[in-house]
Formats: structure tokens, C-alpha cells, sequence
């Protein structure tokens, strides 16, 4: 995969990160000229011949104590983080320094590259980041390219990528949220997957209760325009043998389908377009553009984190109506078949899943709270808001899990609802097989 600092996606972070895509560099001109520039600078130069946070009018002597900085900020937190992720982070930061606007020596860029192709992480720990740069992440990774951090994993053979980054590097180096970005990514890449399995799952449960494709029909769809809405009901239609509408309305989970799952596509597109602008973004502080630095804020998170939300709230509403459909799986009426779905009179047969599904709701509804709705207030005040991305993509790659056993049961009860006689047994086999359905 060619990496020029403008072109990378969601899926591309997801290829590189779990299959194992190696990286090229297509060109380090635009890195080059930041750093050229960098170089020539004089007068006041936020962290290089200044502290950071309160101490930004603090002038440094002598000039560049960055080292010192790393040090100071490797100080993460809790569960390390999957070597996955790490490998995420390092490609989304080396893409970022090829945009170029950092001022960090453009030499480091191969050595990050041989860090991913060699399966090389940093020890990166899940908390110490709040949506205003992946300091303690990309700090670890820092260390590490210098030797006083171990990476983890990569050829006990093979060289271990190592770079004498220089005091006025460390700053501009982890001045990024790399980390949050790529766990967005992450995120956005495996919820396509599963946003578009669940519409093969609700027609399974279209066809099992009979439900009539009437709502799906393409003049209902021009009359409100929408586009995920209408994506849905035309994958939806194609899915489905044409039918007689045995009832005048079905209940919402198969009438208003559409439109809760086209608005979920459509959260989800809005999130991927926001996130893959800072994929390839030079959100640097300072900014080394022309002949100047720019000192601004385009490291705050606030545009992805208000995506994420919006996204994780619309999951939630995806996630209801697939218990809703659950419901009428379990019931005679809709089906014709024994309550339950059992094999037997008074037998329990599948009612188990409502209870899965309605826990895994809960958490769903749970990790949908907004985390933009909090703040912080830290370094004495200088740094007076924070966008909280990290807890946004934290939330949302753990929304993949609660939603996928979501939609498991529902597809686990249709395809019994379907069979004739139900079948009998435990419904962990059936469970399993609906999750590997999901992961088609």
C-alpha cells in the first residue's frame, strides 16, 4: 500500500492493521519542505523554544528540552492495547507526516514504515488521551524509535527500527491524535460490514413472518428522499420474492426498516468522511506551512467525536428494531408456528435470545451516551475544553461486539422460524452459526 499523505481510508487502516499489508512511502517531498522550513525558523516556537500547556510563555534555556517531554507524557494508563490498534496508530501517524506541516525530521518516516512491515508496536495502555493529541501513545512510540522503550513483537532476527529523533522532533511528533483516528477507522471499517449484514438478517425475518415488501417500494422511497434509506429498501426489495401483503400495516421493525437503518448508513457515512479528512490532515500545532508556523487547534477532536456520537445513537436505533423483529419471531400470530418457536407445546424454545439480545442492547444503549456532552479543564486553565474522540472511537469499536449478538439472534430465530418442525437442541450452535453469518 502507497502511503502519499492524502488518499488513505478507513479500510485501508483496517487492511494494514489486521491483514498484514505492508506499506511503501510514495514521496517525502511535502514532509521534507515542513522540516526544511522548521529549520530556518526563529523567534517564539510553541514546545521547542517554549514549555507546553501554562508553560507556553515560558521560554526554554537552552532551546529544545523536547526529549524531556517525551518522558514526561509516556505516562499511560490500564489495559494495554492490542497490537492491532498499535499498528492502526503508527500507519495513520506515518500518513500524517506525509501530508506534511509536522517539521519533523522526514528520515523518521521509512523507519515507521519498517516498524508496520515488520510487525513491530509500540506498548501503548488505553487511558491518557481526551481528544486533543495521543500524547502518552504516540510518546511511547517516540521512546521506543530511541531505543528506551521495548516494541513489541516484529522478528527476533530482523533489525529493530530505531531513529535519533532530536529534541525539536518530540513535540511535533506527538502532536497528533493518530491513536483515537485509527481506532475510528478501525471502528467505521467492521460497522460497514455488519451494517450491511443486517439487512440480509431482516430479510430472513421479512420472509419468516411474511412481511409485506410494500413499505420498501421505490415511490414510497421518492417521496423522502434520504439516501441510506433508500440504499436499504432497495438491497431489502432484491433480497425478497415478491409477496401479497397479508397484513395492511406490520409492526415498525419490518415497516419503518428502512428508514432506522438507512439513517444508521448514513450516520456511518458522515463519520467515515470525517474521519478519513484527519486521516489525511495536517492537524499539526504548531503548523509549518510556507515559511512560517501557524500556533492553532486543529488538533481538537470536536468534529469526530460529534460524528461517533451520532453514529453510536443510531446503532442503538438499528439495534431496537432488531429486537422489535425478535419479538414477533416468538409469537404464533406472525409466524404460525408454537410460541416461541419451540418444538413442543409449553416448551421455551428460543425465547432465550430475547433475553441475549435485550442484554446486549442495554450495553449498546449504554456506550451510545455522549461523550461530547462533557469537558475538561486542565494545565491551569490553558487548555479550557477537550473533544473526548478517544472515548468516542473507544465506545464505538466496543459497540461492534453488543451489536453483532444483537443481530445474531434475530438471525438465529428467523432461520429457525423458517424450518419445518423447529428444530430441537441447543440454541448455542444456532447462535454461533447466525455470528459466523455476520462475519460472511
Amino acid at each position: 500500500m502507497r502511503l502519499d499523505g492524502a488518499g488513505l481510508t478507513c479500510a485501508q487502516v483496517h487492511e494494514v492493521a489486521y491483514g498484514g499489508t505492508r506499506v511503501t512511502i510514495a514521496s517525502l517531498d511535502r514532509a521534507r519542505a515542513s522540516w526544511a522550513t522548521a529549520q530556518g525558523l526563529t523567534g517564539p516556537l510553541y514546545g521547542q523554544s517554549t514549555g507546553v500547556g501554562a508553560n507556553k510563555d515560558v521560554t526554554l534555556e537552552p532551546p529544545g528540552l523536547g526529549l524531556d517531554l517525551l518522558r514526561s507524557h509516556v505516562c499511560g494508563a490500564g489495559p494495554p492495547i492490542e497490537p492491532e490498534r498499535a499498528r492502526a496508530m503508527l500507519v495513520v501517524r506515518l500518513n500524517q507526516l506525509l501530508a506534511g506541516g509536522s517539521g519533523v525530521d522526514p528520515a523518521v518516516c521509512p523507519v515507521l514504515a519498517e516498524a508496520i512491515n515488520g510487525g513491530h508496536t509500540p506498548p501503548l495502555h488505553t487511558y491518557g488521551a481526551i481528544g486533543t493529541g495521543d500524547l502518552t501513545s504516540l510518546s511511547a512510540t517516540a521512546l521506543c524509535l530511541l531505543g528506551e522503550l521495548p516494541w513489541h513483537g516484529g522478528s527476533s532476527a530482523g533489525p529493530v527500527p530505531a531513529f535519533p529523533l532530536a529534541p525539536s522532533d518530540a513535540l511535533p511528533f506527538i502532536s497528533s491524535g493518530a491513536a483515537t483516528l485509527a481506532d475510528a477507522a478501525l471502528a467505521c471499517h467492521r460497522l460497514r460490514r455488519l451494517l450491511e449484514a443486517a439487512v440480509d438478517v431482516a430479510a430472513v425475518s421479512f420472509t419468516a413472518v411474511d412481511a409485506s415488501a410494500e413499505p420498501l417500494a421505490a415511490a414510497v422511497q421518492e417521496a423522502r428522499p434520504h439516501p441510506g434509506q433508500a440504499v436499504v429498501a432497495t438491497r431489502l426489495r432484491g433480497l425478497l420474492a415478491r409477496n401479497g401483503a397479508t397484513r395492511v400495516q406490520d409492526p415498525y421493525g419490518y415497516r419503518a426498516f428502512a428508514q432506522v437503518h438507512g439513517a444508521a448508513l448514513d450516520a456511518l457515512d458522515r463519520a467515515v468522511a470525517t474521519i478519513e479528512i484527519d486521516l489525511n490532515a495536517s492537524a499539526e500545532n504548531p503548523l509549518i506551512s510556507g515559511e512560517l508556523a501557524w500556533h492553532n487547534g486543529n488538533f481538537h477532536s470536536a468534529p469526530v467525536a460529534l460524528a461517533l456520537d451520532a453514529l453510536r445513537a443510531a446503532l442503538v436505533q438499528t439495534a431496537q428494531l432488531s429486537t422489535a423483529r425478535l419479538t414477533t419471531l416468538m409469537d404464533p400470530a406472525y409466524t404460525g408456528r408454537l410460541p416461541f418457536l419451540a418444538d413442543r407445546p409449553g416448551a421455551s424454545g428460543a425465547l432465550i435470545f430475547e433475553y441475549v439480545a435485550q442484554d446486549a442492547l442495554a450495553e449498546l444503549r449504554h456506550l451510545a451516551a455522549p461523550v461530547t456532552m462533557g469537558t475538561a479543564v486542565i494545565s491551569r486553565g490553558a487548555e479550557d475544553h477537550a473533544g473526548f474522540a478517544t472515548q468516542a472511537a473507544r465506545h464505538t469499536l466496543r459497540c461492534l461486539e453488543p451489536l453483532e449478538i444483537v443481530l445474531a439472534c434475530e438471525h438465529a430465530a428467523a432461520t429457525r422460524a423458517l424450518r419445518t418442525p423447529a428444530p430441537d437442541g441447543p440454541l448455542t450452535d444456532a447462535l454461533d452459526t447466525s455470528r459466523r453469518f455476520l462475519h460472511r
